[in-house]
């Protein structure tokens, strides 16, 4: 028979695990901040040959939507301008060419790590007009603090 205080022990450690699951469930699912389900990759010696990287830019994709395909190699973002309207959303799609950069707009919750191999999503909406500054926020070699570009919102 179990004493009165492991009894109260184990329901309050069984119940603390199940809420922790709870919570984790409800940020992934309802607050959709769970990690990506698939990973899309592609092969880093042919970023230039595989679409949609062969043609960076920015594109409308909706209403007040917009893709920007972007590729990090360097020392550089490619494209190394980038217009758009305020109000928009934009979804960045973006690879690396070589080693591992950051992505970090200044001003906002946007941080993503860029792997050679990989392709990364994000996606910011962009209210105010100004210039945000991106920078690369991942170590990539000795003219790694030169690494950043600017988003002008208009």
């Amino acid at each position: 028979m179990m004493h009165k205080h492991e009894k109260i022990w184990l329901i309050l450690s069984t119940a603390m695990i199940v809420g922790f699951f709870l919570f984790a469930g409800y940020q992934t699912f309802a607050l959709q901040m769970g990690p990506p389900s698939h990973q899309e990759t592609i092969d880093p010696q042919k970023v230039d040959e595989t679409e949609p990287f062969d043609n960076p830019g920015v594109f409308q994709t909706g209403e007040n939507e917009y893709e920007v395909v972007m590729t990090l190699q360097i020392f550089s973002f490619t494209p190394s301008e980038i217009e758009i309207p305020a109000g928009s959303e934009v979804t960045f799609t973006m690879t690396s060419k070589d080693v591992t950069h950051g992505f970090q707009i200044a001003g906002t919750n946007v941080n993503a790590m860029v792997m050679p191999g990989y392709v990364q999503k994000i996606t910011q909406t962009f209210n105010e007009p100004g210039e945000y500054l991106i920078l690369c926020n991942e170590y990539c070699g000795s003219g790694h603090q030169l690494m950043a570009t600017t988003i002008t919102v208009k």
